[in-house]
């Protein structure tokens, strides 16, 4: 029943006379929060019948419809006076005839139904028990009830470790989060790391690193679990192969036995090292005289290769003109010079067989050859390839245009297609959750539904709402507002814009317990003139505190959320709208 801004205009309860909403809308402006509920009264609907008052509750501050203390009293003309919320549900729930007082029966007419602020200063002054009463013995007024009750040390609290579903009171509180909750984070005694008091012990027995384990290989070592793959390297159990292996020594056994077997056997090491050596100058001899013998055929091949060198050298001076291929061809000559080196050094060391011969230098040459006309063709290739790119950079930009446009025209048919003319918007807003947590993280704080019109030619207008609450109203209360956009009559139009505009948030359950709050606009509000053609809209009006979420999402009679869904009702009263 707010505004979301200093800059907002009026707004009523059902309907109010202009007079008082120009008044209201001014108080509004000065911050006196008298024109709404305030956080006190919200807070206390819920125990309003169970309050114990220090003197005796007069008749007349008790709410002729819920028989609870008035909250927020609203006075008919009869006299009586009514808490807000039981007037606006008495309204919605009229017959036909329309609404009656429960008293003596006189009819409710919306626009003589004012606050009672002199009868609200009484109600919040009155003296009642806390409701932990007799165990608190606190006597304060019904104003400070719930401020009072923010610190009782007898008030009832969940305890906010995760996991754990103790409630005790306050005094006990703290003691159990320190000493006796079971979900509470005790430091692990060996790595000193902070673990859930539940799981300390499944944390040492299998994952703690500072925790000293049984070695794997049952040696009588106790090691930390963060070093059992050191402590492997000099494990004296672990089963191991004797050093002298390559060699030819098969034994194998524990690192402590295989160490004993080392220094016991070192005359039959030394054999086996010896036996390997003859066997490996029995070999260099064979290749010795296998070289000696292919020393003629070396001389040969050094021949041919000096003159392959000759023929290749007039091939890099042609190639000199084309750096990218003069630098391939350099690269593999280089490789091709270090093979032939390595060659002639094999030979002059006599260390190993030279096997290339006529073939092998033939095959190089051709090779080469062919490596030459690949390179001209790559860079052919190439040149192509940059032409194809610049190609497709010129259709990419055109199709990226047309996929621009193509979401412009989607966007603006899903707008005419959801678009009414009637001064009515039934809004759908699906993910309610997901969307509700987003606010809460700080992301989208704001949704806008699609614009609605009051004809054909009329105001445009949408609805905002903000599911975490907005200005007063965050985190504890649906925030929903309305808003005039520009539109393409506005020239033709009446300013500022009169007509009085209903908001709901529509009950699923099929019960038809809708929540509805409506305004009439301040004709001295900015919001309420046309709105400038270089502007997206004008300035939001509506209530911060339009339902708390609390019964948003458990109401008690309803069903405000269904299958993560809410639907949101807006309605302009068309009464002396001509159309044009």
């Amino acid at each position: 029943m707010a505004t979301p801004d200093p800059k907002l205009g009026g707004y009523e309860e059902s309907s109010l006379p202009s007079e008082d909403v120009a008044r209201r809308s001014e108080e509004s402006r000065l911050g006196s929060g008298e024109s709404r509920m305030s956080s006190w009264e919200s807070e206390l609907s819920s125990i309003q019948h169970s309050l114990k008052f220090v003197l005796t509750l007069r008749e007349e501050f008790v709410c002729p419809v819920c028989r609870g203390v008035v909250l927020n009293p609203q006075q008919n003309s009869c006299g009586h006076i009514y808490c807000f919320l039981c007037l606006q549900g008495l309204l919605e729930s009229s017959p036909p005839s329309g609404p009656v007082c429960p008293v003596d029966g006189a009819a409710i007419t919306p626009t003589e139904v004012f606050q009672d602020n002199c009868c609200k200063r009484e109600i919040s002054g009155l003296e009642v028990y806390c409701t932990n009463s007799p165990a608190c013995t606190s006597v304060v007024t019904l104003r400070h009830l719930q401020e009072h009750l923010r610190s009782c040390q007898y008030e009832q609290l969940q305890c906010c470790n995760p996991g754990c579903r103790a409630a005790l009171q306050r005094r006990y509180l703290q003691e159990h989060l320190a000493d006796a909750c079971p979900h509470r984070m005790e430091r692990c005694p060996h790595c000193q790391q902070p673990q859930r008091l539940s799981f300390i012990q499944d944390h040492v027995q299998s994952s703690c690193p500072e925790v000293e384990v049984d070695c794997p290989n049952s040696c009588s070592l106790k090691v930390p679990r963060h070093k059992l793959t050191e402590h492997r390297e000099s494990c004296p159990e672990l089963h191991v192969d004797c050093s002298y292996k390559k060699f030819g020594c098969s034994v194998q056994d524990k690192r402590g036995r295989v160490k004993l077997h080392e220094d016991a056997a070192v005359n039959h090491h030394m054999l086996l090292v010896l036996r390997s050596n003859t066997h490996l100058e029995q070999q260099v001899e064979v290749l010795q005289e296998e070289a000696l013998l292919m020393q003629p055929e070396v001389e040969t091949d050094s021949l041919l290769l000096a003159g392959l060198q000759k023929k290749i050298r007039p091939l890099l001076q042609q190639n000199n003109s084309r750096e990218h291929i003069v630098s391939a061809a350099q690269r593999t000559l280089s490789r091709q010079e270090d093979v032939l080196s390595t060659v002639q050094l094999d030979v002059q060391q006599v260390s190993r067989g030279l096997g290339p011969g006529l073939e092998e230098l033939e095959e190089l040459r051709k090779s080469l050859d062919a490596m030459i006309q690949e390179v001209s063709a790559a860079e052919a290739l190439r040149e192509h390839l940059g032409a194809l790119e610049e190609n497709l950079k010129q259709h990419s930009g055109l199709l990226d245009l047309h996929a621009a446009q193509l979401c412009r025209n989607e966007q603006h048919l899903q707008e005419l297609q959801a678009t009414s003319y009637d001064g009515k918007l039934i809004w759908k807003i699906e993910d309610f959750g997901s969307r509700r947590e987003a606010e809460v993280n700080g992301q989208r704080p704001c949704l806008s539904s699609v614009p609605f019109h009051t004809g054909t030619c009329g105001y445009k207008m949408a609805s905002r709402v903000y599911l975490n609450g907005d200005g007063e109203g965050r985190g504890t209360h649906l925030s929903l507002y309305v808003v005039l956009m520009p539109g393409d009559f506005d020239a033709l139009l009446p300013w500022p814009f009169k007509q009085t505009v209903s908001l709901s948030v529509l009950d699923q359950s099929g019960a038809a317990n809708h929540r509805s709050l409506s305004f009439r606009p301040d004709p001295a509000s900015k919001s309420f003139q046309r709105p400038a053609a270089e502007s997206a809209s004008n300035v939001a009006v509506g209530f911060s505190c339009f339902l708390p979420l609390n019964k948003l999402e458990t109401p008690q009679n309803a069903a405000f959320v269904k299958d993560d869904t809410l639907f949101v009702k807006v309605k302009v009263d068309m009464a002396g709208l001509e159309p044009l």
